[in-house]
């Protein structure tokens, strides 16, 4: 993960349990650089990947969650997130990418079936 899409990821989190403190979003630790003893360690504690960067535990519309994928800029997605996204769709979840703060929100707020004034950036 880049340090850009990191920060647009932190600034995310931070809106949404702002937004909304009673649904769970959480961060699903999958990037970054790793030692191959770690590595090692991780992947057979189960990390997994192409798993999308969050997961929003609230079903809603017939979804069982919503995983979302950060990207900033022209970001694109790699083979083994596209195959992870078929996968979550076929399993019942909704899947997003999000490039920007905007995108987010109105993502997070459409999946919630928020049609009131979206809440203001922090």
């Amino acid at each position: 993960m880049t340090h850009k899409e990191s920060q647009l990821q932190r600034n995310c989190v931070k809106w949404c349990r702002y937004a909304y403190p009673k649904n769970i979003l959480f961060a699903i630790p999958n990037g970054g650089r790793r030692g191959k003893i770690e590595a090692g360690i991780m992947k057979a504690e189960g990390v997994l990947a192409g798993v999308a960067d969050l997961f929003l535990m609230t079903a809603r519309n017939g979804y069982n969650g919503l995983f979302i994928e950060m990207k900033v800029g022209y970001g694109k997605q790699t083979p083994i997130q596209k195959e992870f996204e078929k996968a979550a769709i076929d399993a019942g979840y909704r899947y997003a990418v999000c490039r920007s703060m905007d995108e987010f929100m109105e993502t997070v707020n459409d999946y919630l079936n928020i049609n009131e004034l979206k809440i203001k950036q922090l």
